[in-house]
């Protein structure tokens, strides 16, 4: 039996339709919220199982992992240490866990708190029978229901002078949700002794901020002055912001994590699974079609 968690969430409802597409034969069991929007799940024609809980709650994940043969985590790297220790107890073989790249960042704040946990889960982890592989997408876009790219296009759409960090230097390498949804059931297929421990699930190819910037202005159809902003000039434009609303603002990571490179190379991922992701220009045609139909323009 497999084992989802976040099934119903931006990435997983991508692999929800990788499992239709393919027909997934064996039995489902999937973790949702009481207010998840299940519909998708409900029509699938997959076998799953629905249960209804909280990731923090041991004895609730004690149970989700009897008789269960694989488990993919994807909402949260919060989550990891929960789901491998259930797993554990419940001789599970295999656990596919969806992190970050942000584990990589330069900045403490960025990266120190994966770095406790991946650690916590290799002691954890060691010695025992379940082989865990970690996928670490970098930014995830691709519908309006994405935490990143979404919100530049509608400041994009909305603002005629935009301030970029360093000039809009920094590399990044969005990847679309669709090709994560694929990744997922790749290596969900792919024979437990070949899976590698960690793969990296990028875009296409690195680009500027900036670059990300003028395509989004491209398929909206509109100009935008950009303004650069040095990099400590914004973190402390960032800080200030943060204590001006109590701390309910807090742009400071977000600031600092464009000051610097955030590319990565997808290579183990292509040889392994022939992971093909679609080119940003592609991918951003798509979002911000959807944006301008959801604007009746």
């Amino acid at each position: 039996m497999l084992l989802v968690t976040g099934i119903t969430g931006h990435t997983g409802r991508y692999f929800l339709q990788e499992l239709i597409d393919h027909k997934y034969e064996d039995t489902i069991r999937c973790v949702v919220r009481a207010n998840s929007d299940k519909k998708m799940i409900e029509n699938s024609g997959l076998k799953i199982e629905m249960v209804v809980g909280d990731l923090n709650d041991t004895k609730f994940l004690d149970t989700c992992l009897k008789d269960v043969t694989t488990v993919l985590h994807i909402p949260s790297i919060r989550y990891s240490l929960h789901i491998v220790e259930a797993a554990i107890k419940n001789n599970v073989p295999r656990a596919i866990l969806v992190h970050t790249t942000g584990i990589y960042s330069k900045f403490k704040a960025a990266s120190g708190e994966y770095k406790i946990i991946e650690k916590n889960l290799q002691d954890i982890a060691k010695n025992q029978q379940v082989k865990i592989t970690i996928l670490r997408p970098t930014m995830i876009y691709g519908d309006l229901c994405d935490h990143n790219i979404s919100k530049f296009i509608k400041m994009l759409d909305k603002l005629r002078m935009f301030p970029v960090i360093d000039h809009g230097n920094g590399l990044i390498q969005p990847v679309n949700a669709r090709n994560l949804g694929k990744a997922y059931y790749s290596v969900l297929t792919l024979p437990i002794e070949k899976a590698k421990e960690e793969y990296i699930l990028s875009g296409e190819k690195p680009i500027t901020m900036l670059e990300a910037f003028k395509l989004i202005n491209i398929n909206l159809g509109k100009e935008t002055i950009f303004i650069s902003v040095p990099s400590k000039v914004g973190v402390f434009l960032a800080r200030c912001m943060k204590g001006i609303t109590f701390g309910k603002v807090d742009y400071i990571e977000r600031v600092q994590r464009m000051s610097e490179d955030r590319c990565f190379s997808h290579e183990e991922a292509m040889k392994d699974f022939n992971y093909k992701p679609m080119s940003f220009e592609d991918g951003i045609e798509i979002e911000v079609k959807e944006y301008l139909k959801l604007q009746n323009r």
